[in-house]
C-alpha cells in the first residue's frame, strides 16, 4: 500500500478517500465484490470504473475500463487494466481504490479484505484499571 484510507473531517474536507495500491501499467484491475457497473469512462481525464453492490460501491482508478454500464460482474473479475496517467502516486503507477456506503459515507476498502483496523479489548475478568506487562 502507498497510501492509507484518511477520511475528510467534514463532508468536503481535506482526507484520501480510498486507499493507493503499487501497481504496474496495463495490470489487471478486479473488482472486489460482486455487482452491477454503474459507471466506465473518463472523469477529470482519468478512466474510473464504479461498481454497485447494492448498500455500497467500490471505484478504481485510473482504469482502462473493459466492462460497460450496466455490465453485471462477478467478485474477482477484470474491469479494467491500471493506467498511468492520472496516477495519485505519478511518476508511479497505482490503483486508488475506494468504498463509499450510501450517498457519501467513505469507508475503508481493505475491510472488504480482511484489513480492518486492530482493536484491542479488555480481558474478561480483569479488574478495572489493571496494566499488563514487565
Amino acid at each position: 500500500m502507498v497510501a492509507g484510507f484518511d477520511p475528510p473531517a467534514t463532508r468536503w474536507g481535506a482526507g484520501h478517500r480510498g486507499v493507493d495500491l503499487a501497481g504496474t501499467v496495463g495490470a489487471p484491475v478486479r473488482s472486489a465484490l460482486a455487482g452491477t457497473v454503474t459507471f466506465a469512462g473518463r472523469l477529470a481525464g482519468r478512466g474510473v470504473v464504479v461498481v454497485d453492490h447494492g448498500g455500497t460501491r467500490t471505484t478504481y482508478e485510473p482504469v482502462t475500463a473493459s466492462v460497460r454500464v450496466g455490465d453485471r460482474v462477478a467478485a474477482g473479475a477484470t474491469i479494467g487494466r491500471l493506467e498511468l496517467f492520472g496516477s495519485h502516486c505519478f511518476p508511479r503507477a497505482c490503483l486508488h481504490w475506494g468504498l463509499i456506503e450510501g450517498r457519501d459515507h467513505y469507508l475503508d476498502p481493505l475491510t472488504l479484505v480482511g484489513a480492518a483496523p486492530v482493536v484491542l479489548l479488555p480481558i474478561a475478568g480483569a479488574p478495572a484499571g489493571a496494566t499488563w506487562g514487565a
